[in-house]
C-alpha cells in the first residue's frame, strides 16, 4: 500500500502541470485561431473590392460619357461585392480620370459616399444608395472619341481617356481580435483602384 502513494502523488502533480501549461497556451492558440479566421475574412475583402474596381472600371470604359454612366459604375461596384464582404460596408467609391499609366490626375474625380440615395437618369432607371460629394469629373467631360476631344473643365484631350475606379471598404472585426489580440477599434479601412481607357468611338 505504501508503494502506490508515491505514484499517486506523481500522478497528481503531472496533472497540475498539465493544467497549468494548458492554462498558459490556451489564449496563445485562441490568439493565432483568431487571427486566421480575422485574415480570411480580410482577404476575402480586398478579392471582393478589387473584383468590384476592376468590374467596374470596365463598365466605365464602356459607359463612356453618356448620361448615367456613373449610375451604372456604382451599381456594377455594389453587384460585384458578395458575401462574405458586404457592399453596405463601402465607404465611398471614386471615379477619376487618369493617366495612360493608370495614376490619378488630382483633381478630376466624382465622389460617391455610401449614404442616403441618388435616383438615376431616365434610360438608366432605379436609384443608388450614394450621394455625390464632388463632381469634377462630370460624364459629360468624358472622352471616348479616339482623335481627342476638344478642351473641356477637365483639361484638354490628346486622345481617349484613362478612366479609374477606386473604393474604399471599411472592414469590420469578426472575431475579438479587436479586444483580444490589442488591436482596438472596430476595424480598418481598405482601399483598391483599378483603371482602364475608354472604349473608343471612332
Amino acid at each position: 500500500m505504501t508503494l502506490n502513494r508515491p505514484q499517486l502523488r506523481s500522478g497528481r502533480r503531472e496533472t497540475g502541470q498539465t493544467l497549468v501549461e494548458f492554462a498558459l497556451i490556451f489564449p496563445i492558440f485562441l490568439l493565432v485561431l483568431f487571427a486566421v479566421i480575422e485574415f480570411a475574412f480580410v482577404f476575402s475583402g480586398m478579392l471582393g473590392i478589387s473584383y468590384a474596381t476592376r468590374d467596374a472600371a470596365l463598365m466605365a470604359a464602356e459607359a463612356g460619357n453618356g448620361i448615367g454612366a456613373d449610375c451604372v459604375i456604382l451599381r456594377a461596384v455594389d453587384n460585384a461585392v458578395s458575401a462574405p464582404a458586404a457592399d453596405a460596408r463601402i465607404e465611398s467609391v471614386i471615379i477619376y480620370r487618369a493617366n495612360p499609366d493608370g495614376t490619378e490626375i488630382s483633381g478630376i474625380s466624382n465622389r460617391w459616399n455610401r449614404s442616403g440615395s441618388t435616383s438615376c437618369p431616365v434610360g438608366v432607371g432605379g436609384s443608388v444608395p450614394y450621394t455625390q460629394q464632388t463632381n469634377a469629373y462630370g460624364e459629360s467631360y468624358r472622352c471616348n472619341v479616339l482623335i481627342g476631344c476638344p478642351t473641356d473643365a477637365a483639361g484638354a484631350h490628346a486622345g481617349l481617356d484613362t478612366i479609374g475606379v477606386r473604393v474604399t471598404y471599411v472592414h469590420q472585426w469578426v472575431t475579438p481580435m479587436g479586444g483580444f489580440g490589442g488591436l482596438g477599434g472596430s476595424g480598418f479601412t481598405l482601399t483598391q483602384s483599378n483603371s482602364m481607357r475608354m472604349e473608343p468611338i471612332l
